[in-house]
């Protein structure tokens, strides 16, 4: 069973691998019925909310999404195919995943209780991840601090994005409904996904993501970022152990936004009773920065970076290239990642037959592009 050694970290110290900043290259949406829509009509803006809002109004309303079904990777490679479509070339890059497998990655050395299992295969020299989720526990277990259910916390973070966000620019939203959020329903089945070209180190990919809201306006000049704006909702740090335990999640927190090109995170602190009390700004950019500065130093950036780009390269390398299905795994409590057999599941449990069908019709017509150009040759 091949494995990849985490520890010791200072393997991947010093200055962080080449990188290239992630580019969006095309984009859909979920729209209120969670239907897949090939535009960004589900883009929301922000607009700073109000303080003391109690986070629980509303949880007995929630419209919340059924997410036992995983359809994001599928409307992913539709969104891919789309777009070759329209530019008549295949979209290169090693790696084809959601923003969340790389996430497990990036953090991997500072999160030593995570654990994850995702599917890999490779397709036409592209490696493709699908989440492995076990299903989860349906018994909600109650905070002894806040007395609050799992569930209940949950919502605070989909309440505080209500709070957070308008349908277009403050210009064209009336005040009725900036003033109205607090009662609005809340409801996770929208998304607005991004779908961005990055690098890290010599492997090229492509990442899709949902994006929050973005500050301003979105614009069409692929030289400039988009001003997209990661929203979180966190508790009050109090003690010292509260701050490194924020200090800890900052990590995922900057690994999500630095993957999407998300150049500001907004937290909305709480109470423990789920009262929203500020906001405050990061910049994705200088956290890294802020936290080598800092006392308590759970994480390093460069370290995050090199160590991606390091399993990246394990996995092109270990990966078998003619289609076979793999697990990727990291346990609980361990330091390392494994590549296992995936008994019984094939690379259509992976990719979906429409993708498959299209890039297959694209290989056929670019040979008989190749016999055209030879017979014009003889």
């Amino acid at each position: 069973m091949p494995s990849f050694d985490i520890h010791p970290l200072n393997q991947f110290a010093g200055g962080s691998t080449a990188i290239n900043r992630p580019r969006e290259i095309a984009c859909f949406s979920f729209d209120e019925n969670h239907e897949y829509r090939p535009d960004d009509s589900s883009l929301q803006y922000y607009y700073t909310p109000d303080p003391d809002v109690d986070l629980c109004k509303g949880f007995d309303s929630f419209r919340e999404l059924n997410k036992a079904q995983d359809d994001h990777l599928d409307a992913l490679l539709k969104t891919i195919l789309e777009k070759e479509r329209k530019d008549g070339k295949k979209t290169e890059a090693d790696f084809v995943t959601w923003r969340g497998m790389m996430t497990n990655f990036m953090t991997a050395p500072f999160d030593r209780f995570s654990n994850f299992e995702m599917y890999a295969t490779s397709y036409q020299e592209n490696w493709t991840f699908r989440s492995s989720e076990r299903v989860r526990q349906t018994a909600q277990p109650v905070s002894r601090i806040t007395g609050h259910t799992q569930a209940m916390m949950a919502f605070w973070g989909y309440k505080f994005e209500t709070l957070c966000l308008i349908p277009d620019i403050w210009a064209n939203v009336s005040r009725d409904y900036i003033e109205g959020r607090e009662a609005a329903q809340v409801s996770n089945f929208a998304q607005y996904i991004s779908v961005a070209s990055t690098k890290i180190g010599t492997s090229s990919l492509v990442l899709g993501g949902e994006v929050d809201c973005i500050w301003d306006s979105k614009h069409d000049d692929p030289s400039r970022p988009l001003n997209w704006v990661e929203l979180k909702c966190q508790q009050i740090p109090a003690s010292e152990d509260d701050k490194v335990k924020f200090e800890r999640k900052l990590c995922k927190i900057w690994a999500q936004s630095f993957l999407l090109g998300v150049p500001k995170i907004i937290i909305g602190f709480r109470t423990r009773q789920g009262i929203l009390k500020y906001t405050q700004e990061f910049a994705t950019q200088r956290i890294p920065g802020d936290v080598n500065k800092g006392p308590y130093k759970t994480w390093n950036g460069n370290v995050c970076i090199n160590f991606t780009a390091a399993i990246l390269e394990w996995l092109k390398a270990t990966i078998p290239r003619d289609g076979t299905v793999v697990k990727i795994v990291k346990p609980k409590n361990t330091s390392t990642i494994h590549i296992q057999e995936a008994h019984g599941k094939q690379q259509s449990d992976i990719l979906s037959a429409e993708f498959m069908a299209w890039r297959q019709e694209m290989a056929e017509k670019q040979m008989e592009e190749v016999k055209e150009i030879a017979e014009l040759l003889k």
